[in-house]
């Protein structure tokens, strides 16, 4: 908590194009965005509580951004921002700025931390997600949610997975993907090699009816890695192959005959993370 009546330094800017600004530029351009983040090793958090998360998770600030309509959030931010600069600007230029209206408070510019190996967020593991490809930024950070929220030890993403820390990713999560440690894969060809290696009982995630119920798999008593795949074309036929086991959430035999063969990726994530996190019976 700050103390009471606090409020951090700010620094008033009236142009959108004022380079002290530039963290913030087109958060809504994700071709753009990428480059830059990963250019400037920086990522953007939305709202007090996420920010005050991503602090506590040890990402550094750099500088926060404040529309004049959202004065009132600034004492909340007080511990948070520290010696970081805070930009107060009117309403419209946030807009033009960021390219949408920012009603969630305050954004804010942080240090991204080096990411660790596999091995590292393997450790001592049991129970850990790995997500494969998944390009969209609101699915992965619905998953890191989920898995944080459920127990589950780590997740670990294939190289061509989106990035936890883009905007939307953080902003869905609500800062879970500050509360679990995760992991990029060096190579996608090999990159479950690692996991077998380490014990991992590799199980992969598929709507087929001809793949064991996922509880039954489950009760299995050594580490489990769980593949998750893309929404729409799910995993690739190598992981498939690769893995130890392909593993199903069984559907309602109506629901079936209606056509309904599977779940989206998130809830499938969520009611796989709890049944992972359970462990064996």
């Amino acid at each position: 908590m700050s103390e009471t009546g606090k409020v951090p330094r700010t620094i008033e800017v009236d142009s959108a194009g004022d380079p002290r600004l530039a963290d913030y530029t087109r958060l809504t351009d994700a071709g753009l965005r990428t480059h830059l983040e990963a250019e400037h090793g920086l990522f953007i958090a939305e709202g007090t509580k996420v920010i005050t998360r991503a602090v506590a998770a040890g990402y550094p600030v750099r500088s926060v951004l404040v529309g004049k309509s959202r004065l009132g959030d600034l004492p909340a931010l007080a511990e948070e921002a520290g010696e970081a600069p805070v930009y107060v600007v009117p309403d419209e230029v946030a807009e033009s700025l960021t390219g949408y209206r920012v009603h969630r408070g305050a954004l804010a510019s942080l240090s991204r931390k080096p990411l660790p190996e596999v091995s590292a967020v393997l450790g001592d593991a049991r129970r850990i997600v790995v997500l494969e490809d998944l390009v969209d930024h609101g699915n992965v950070g619905a998953i890191f949610r989920c898995a944080a929220a459920l127990g589950v030890d780590a997740v670990v993403l294939s190289p061509r997975c989106a990035d936890p820390l883009y905007r939307r990713s953080v902003k869905v999560s609500m800062g879970a993907v500050f509360a679990i440690p995760y992991a990029r894969m060096a190579g996608w060809y090999d990159g479950l090699e690692e996991l077998k290696s380490g014990g991992f009982l590799v199980l992969a995630l598929t709507p087929d009816e001809s793949a064991a119920p996922i509880a039954s798999a489950l009760r299995d008593t050594r580490r489990v890695a769980l593949l998750l795949g893309t929404e729409g074309d799910g995993l690739s036929a190598r992981w498939l192959h690769e893995a130890d086991a392909r593993v199903r959430i069984p559907m309602n035999p109506a629901a079936r005959a209606a056509g309904v063969d599977s779940l989206n990726v998130v809830a499938a994530a969520a009611i796989a993370c709890h049944l992972l996190a359970q462990g064996p019976d």
